[in-house]
């Protein structure tokens, strides 16, 4: 079974850089980051190996919250070989997720 990793400073590029992954900026002080979570926590078991499932706390993450011009959170970036294809702000439902991973996957 799949499990959402936790991206830091230091591993951030490499684990955007290749295939198709669902990064997630938070903040442990966010309510509705911590809705999402269990969410995620669904999308990672259901994509498998489709997608890697990344959480980045933006308290540890700053550079690259700046870099991904993060405004609010939770914000979710789905990427194609370090490329951003769609983007969302808020929670989401996960059938939203799985089906803009498989949209990427396919792209």
């Amino acid at each position: 079974m799949a499990e959402v990793i936790h991206v830091t400073t230091e591993n951030f590029d490499e684990a955007t850089s290749r295939g198709v992954c669902l990064l997630d900026f938070w903040a442990e002080w966010c309510g509705p980051c911590k809705m999402l979570s269990p969410i995620l926590d669904q999308v990672a078991a259901e994509v498998g190996d489709k997608a890697l499932i990344l959480k980045a706390n933006v308290d540890d993450v700053q550079q690259q919250t700046v870099k991904f011009g993060v405004r609010n959170i939770p914000a979710i970036f789905i990427l194609k070989d370090g490329t951003v294809v769609k983007q969302f702000n808020g929670v989401q439902d996960k059938a939203t997720l799985i089906k803009a991973i498989e949209d990427a996957v396919n792209a």
